[in-house]
């Protein structure tokens, strides 16, 4: 401590206030005051600390991420939100819409489509029996006597504008074959079949007679007509071939003579 001599007594230079200083004769009597002061550091070392982690949340360093955080989730849970809702509700709206649709026949029966199998039409490479559509298929039996029923059927396809096929398999190929000529039709209108599958399928036990297949353009079997007598009328079955497929039987009011006997199908 420097003392100005040629000063007042007792001042020094420091140009602190005159305090009264006591100095103790046990320094124990300090205890008090150096527990105070700890507790003084104690309190400024907590607040310094406050500040330190409490001090980027008052800033704007804190606070904008937290935003934009809470606007990315409140987004993904819109999302999310709108994307289950219409899932939900697609299926409704469709099932509402849309209108059953029925199920096809076996292959071979009325309403579903005709066998699977290879055929040769006239003198061309096999081709898929499948692909003679909006069609009648006159199936010939061996020894057949039904060039009347033929004649007829070629002159009622002609009129409906439908294509008539003469299927045959084995031997009874030479007689589909001058059927088709009888009938004013070409060589290409005679189908071997060579494993007699529409034979297999669609004649009965003891054909007597022809046996008509109608097909739709879809290539699903519309009704079969087996014995074909020397009269029948297959007119309205014929051009109704032409219409969509509704998987159904002959129209109402159609005639055909099976097994000698003249049959009007019910509506």
């Amino acid at each position: 401590m420097l003392v100005n001599r040629g000063g007042d007594p007792e001042r020094d230079d420091y140009g602190l206030p005159p305090v009264d200083i006591e100095i103790p004769d046990d320094a124990r009597e300090l205890d008090r005051d150096i527990q105070a002061y700890r507790r003084e550091l104690r309190v400024q070392r907590r607040h310094r600390l406050v500040r330190r982690l409490g001090g980027p949340l008052a800033r704007d360093g804190m606070v904008l991420p937290l935003l934009a955080s809470c606007l990315a989730l409140t987004l993904l849970a819109g999302t999310l939100l709108t994307m289950f809702t219409t899932r939900r509700a697609v299926p409704s709206t469709l099932q509402a819409t849309s209108s059953p649709r029925p199920d096809r026949a076996p292959v071979g029966q009325v309403g579903g489509l005709l066998p699977q199998t290879t055929v040769v039409l006239g003198s061309d490479q096999p081709r898929p029996l499948r692909d003679l559509r909006l069609s009648v298929l006159a199936l010939v039996p061996a020894g057949c006597q039904c060039a009347a029923a033929a004649r007829r059927l070629g002159a009622q396809a002609t009129a409906a504008k439908v294509t008539l096929y003469f299927v045959a398999a084995g031997p009874a190929v030479v007689q589909a074959r001058r059927l088709a000529r009888r009938s004013g039709l070409s060589a290409d209108h005679v189908v071997y079949d060579s494993r007699d599958v529409m034979g297999e399928t669609y004649r009965s036990a003891r054909p007597a007679g022809l046996t008509a297949v109608l097909v739709y353009r879809d290539g699903s079997v519309r009704s079969i007509q087996r014995n074909l007598g020397p009269a029948f009328h297959l007119e309205g079955s014929l051009r109704a071939l032409k219409e969509a497929s509704p998987q159904g039987l002959d129209t109402p009011g159609d005639m055909v003579l099976l097994a000698g006997q003249a049959v009007v199908r019910p509506a």
